[in-house]
């Protein structure tokens, strides 16, 4: 049976539901510029209807909104968290590209044919006279030049490489982090949607973080059916794994920590940070995200499908120094064949001979050509100690000019065959695979260049790939003001026409009970 004041409570039905209404546009509205929020629609619908006591038929008894749905496509943040490891992964190879080739860069003032070119003019000027004290003065300063660009040039790789490792410390960190903020999460959502509601404000700061991480490594998020809550309601957890492991499992967060290499792998590799589970101990190698970008580039020797990173171009460079100083010192091409005298076949100012030009620094001091031919066993383990790092000038050239072997016999001192012997070589193509010292060079910097473009190509079309998906994304769950303006403006002609039919029945029962009362007398 229904009240005789079933009208007032259908009216105040529908103010509650336009209100409730126009509060989630508010909410709306407020959060337009809200990262990573979702547009929340009411949903609402006809309230029950009861039956009228003489069977006639049944009574409508107005509206409700019966939940507040958070408007998110699930398959397309899936799309969007797994093309977004690819993003971040070259994103951070097409940054090391650009330092890569800021280091290399190859220009008239600056660079390695300037001071290759320069070191074989001043050894052009001794040709001209072997006597002179001042171009064997120009031959040292110049030697010393080139041996420092391939010191400094190592160097700067080698510091690269260290704020890489560093990189990825940071990066196992930022990963933690959000791995205890979506845990904490968690159960901030368990706890508020144990009374029937959904959290979708909590839903939205979660798949942020979901976001951000699926940036910086190779993750699988969803949330799985695992029984039902007091309320009725599906009780789902929501479940993070990195390469089948758990990261996230509901209330659990297992963490990943950095720990540093031993070198067993690669020496080069000592020192180096590597990653694995906290829990277990179990190494974890990242198969895409910025993680993986920054050890690609760290580690990347370019062996066995590895990435050509920064020790790949250190070893370059190494094999340059190595092979050059044999060369050079002895005529020794990288086949092995002795195809000139070198400088340790020729004669010095002072009758001295089998004196080397480049050899290496050890404790800050260059070895002598004495010290440098004990270092090794044979020719090859002597010029292995030779690296970009640390290949110099002899110590003894660079005490006493006159050894510079310019000449091919002792005795004569306008005798330059042995110099110009040593300019040939920079022209001989047999010295590298690549063709001449020059060619090596210019190899090795063109094939870095094909590799940065490659970075920039895979970096470009993977964001397009991410922006797009971004766009549906909003398409689905972004907030748009116009439409929430001509919602507002809706929902506040619902409010006022519930408003005017409570008027209108507060009229119609003052007239039922109080004026036609007065007309009975």
């Amino acid at each position: 049976m229904r009240s005789s004041f079933f009208g007032l409570d259908i009216a105040t039905r529908g103010l509650f539901t336009s209100q409730r209404a126009l509060d989630i546009t508010n909410h709306n509205i407020n959060n337009v510029n809200t990262p990573g929020y979702s547009r929340q629609v009411g949903v609402q619908k006809a309230s029950s209807a009861i039956g009228l006591f003489d069977g006639t038929g049944m009574v409508g008894t107005g509206s409700e909104v019966t939940a507040v749905k958070r408007m998110r496509d699930d398959f397309i943040d899936f799309k969007y968290w797994s093309e977004n490891v690819s993003l971040g992964e070259w994103e951070t190879k097409q940054t090391a590209m650009d330092e890569l080739e800021a280091i290399f860069m190859d220009t008239e003032e600056s660079g390695f044919t300037k001071v290759l070119g320069e070191f074989f003019s001043a050894i052009q000027e001794l040709s001209k006279d072997p006597s002179s004290l001042q171009a064997r003065e120009m031959v040292k300063s110049k030697g010393v030049t080139a041996a420092k660009y391939f010191n400094e040039t190592a160097a700067q790789l080698q510091k690269m490489r260290d704020d890489y490792n560093y990189a990825v410390k940071l990066k196992v960190d930022e990963i933690n982090t959000y791995v205890k903020q979506i845990r904490d999460i968690n159960e901030q959502i368990y706890k508020s949607e144990l009374d029937g509601n959904t959290a979708n404000d909590l839903r939205d700061q979660r798949t942020l973080l979901v976001d951000k991480l699926s940036k910086l490594v190779n993750i699988q998020a969803n949330e799985v059916v695992v029984g039902r809550l007091p309320s009725g309601r599906e009780n789902r957890h929501f479940q993070i794994t990195l390469n089948g492991s758990y990261l996230v499992n509901h209330f659990d967060a297992y963490e990943l920590e950095y720990f540093e290499s031993d070198g067993t792998n690669s020496p080069m590799d000592s020192g180096m940070y590597d990653v694995r589970w906290k829990d277990s101990g179990n190494r974890m190698v990242p198969k895409g995200g910025e993680l993986k970008g920054y050890i690609d580039v760290r580690d990347g020797q370019a062996v066995n499908g590895q990435y050509k990173g920064i020790p790949y171009y250190i070893d370059k460079l190494d094999e340059f120094a190595r092979n050059f100083a044999k060369a050079f010192n002895e005529g020794i091409f990288r086949d092995g064949n002795k195809y000139y005298d070198g400088h340790a076949g020729g004669v010095g100012l002072d009758g001295s001979t089998g004196v080397r030009f480049f050899t290496y620094e050890e404790n800050k001091s260059a070895k002598s050509s004495a010290d440098f031919m004990a270092s090794g066993a044979d020719m090859d383990a002597r010029y292995q100690n030779i690296t970009a790092f640390n290949i110099a000038i002899s110590s003894d050239i660079e005490n006493d000019i006159s050894k510079i072997a310019a000449a091919s016999a002792n005795g004569e001192v306008g005798n330059n065959e042995n110099i110009d012997q040593l300019l040939k070589i920079r022209h001989d193509t047999k010295m590298f695979a690549e063709g001449a010292p020059e060619d090596f060079m210019k190899s090795l910097i063109a094939n870095l260049g094909v590799d940065a473009q490659q970075a920039v190509r895979v970096a470009s079309n993977q964001d397009s790939i991410v922006k797009q998906i971004e766009n549906r994304r909003l398409s689905v769950s972004g907030v748009s003001i116009d439409e929430e303006m001509a919602n507002m403006v809706k929902y506040q002609h619902a409010y006022n026409a519930a408003a005017r039919m409570i008027t209108v029945i507060d009229e119609i029962y003052d007239v039922t009970i109080n004026r036609m009362g007065a007309v009975g007398r």
